[in-house]
C-alpha cells in the first residue's frame, strides 16, 4: 500500500502558544509525532507549517518541511496546499496527522490509509473508539460519530449521539463512538473539499468533516485497532503525556 503523511503544525495556540515546540521527554512535541508517523510505513512524511521556528526545529531533527500560507483557516486547507505543490495524483492517499498527538499509534496511521484503499467509493476515511464513560459521552469537546452497517459515517456531533431515549445502558457498556481526528484523503477529494465554502452543519457544530457529508462525500470509518493516547491541548495534557512517555522509557 502506498500513502503519504502530512503533519500540519501551527505555532499559535490559545491555551498553549508554541505547542508543537514544547518539550516532552527532551524532544519537541512535533518530533514525537513525526517519529511515530515515520513508523507507519508511509512513503513519505512531511511537516507543513507557516512558522520559521517550527521549520528550523523540524529540519534540525531531520524532517522534510514545506512552508505554507499563514492564512489557512484549517489543517485540511494547509494540507490541500501541500498536495497541490507536491503534484500528487488525484488518487494518491494522504493521511493528515495532527501535530499535537505525540502518542498516536503508528498502526492507526497505516490502518486509516488501508481503510480508504479498501473503500474505493469513499472520499476519505477515519477511525473511532468506543465511548463507555457518561462524562465523555456528554462532553461537547468529545466528538461523537454514528455509522451505518457498511462502515460509512452517518453524522458527527458534539452532542451525545445516539441519545438513549429509554435511559442509559448499564455502566461499562458502550454508549456511543468517539471520533478520532485522524483522516486519510484521496487527493482529488481533498482538493474538492478545500474549494468548497463551509456548510451550515459544519458552521453549527464547528466540525469540518461535516462539510464532506453535507456535500455528499462518503466517509469510511472503522474501529481503531489501537486506542490512541491523549492529545495535548492544555498544560495538564502535556504533563500527562510526559509521564506516559517516561513510563515507557522506564519499561513500565
Amino acid at each position: 500500500m502506498s500513502f503519504q503523511v502530512v503533519i500540519p503544525a501551527r505555532y499559535a495556540s490559545t491555551r498553549l502558544p508554541g505547542k508543537p515546540l514544547l518539550s516532552i521527554a527532551g524532544r519537541p512535541m512535533i518530533e514525537h509525532v513525526w517519529r511515530r508517523a515515520n513508523q507507519s510505513g508511509a512513503d513519505g512524511v512531511l511537516i507543513a507549517t507557516d512558522d520559521e521556528r517550527i521549520e528550523s526545529a523540524a529540519r534540525a531533527f531531520g524532517a522534510e518541511v514545506i512552508m505554507t500560507s499563514p492564512t489557512h483557516p484549517s489543517g485540511s486547507d494547509r494540507l490541500a496546499e501541500v498536495v497541490g505543490r507536491m503534484g500528487w495524483s488525484d488518487e494518491t492517499i494522504v493521511v493528515n496527522v495532527q501535530g499535537d498527538e505525540p502518542l498516536l499509534p503508528p498502526a492507526n496511521v497505516a490502518q486509516v490509509a488501508a481503510l480508504l484503499e479498501k473503500h474505493p467509493g469513499a472520499a476519505l476515511a477515519t477511525l473511532m473508539t468506543p465511548l463507555t464513560e457518561p462524562a465523555d459521552f456528554e462532553d461537547p469537546n468529545v466528538v461523537k460519530v454514528v455509522a451505518d452497517h457498511r462502515g460509512r459515517a452517518l453524522y458527527f456531533s458534539r452532542a451525545p449521539i445516539p441519545w438513549p431515549r429509554d435511559g442509559r445502558p448499564p455502566a461499562g457498556t458502550r454508549l456511543g463512538w468517539r471520533h478520532i481526528g485522524l483522516y486519510a484523503y484521496r487527493v482529488g477529494a481533498l482538493k474538492g473539499l478545500a474549494a468548497m465554502a463551509p456548510t451550515g452543519l459544519e458552521l453549527t457544530e464547528k466540525l469540518e468533516q461535516l462539510r464532506a457529508l453535507e456535500c455528499g462525500m462518503a466517509i469510511a470509518i472503522a474501529e481503531a485497532g489501537e486506542v490512541p493516547g491523549p492529545g495535548v491541548d492544555t498544560p495538564e495534557d502535556l504533563a500527562r503525556v510526559a509521564r506516559h512517555l517516561q513510563t515507557l522509557r522506564d519499561g513500565g
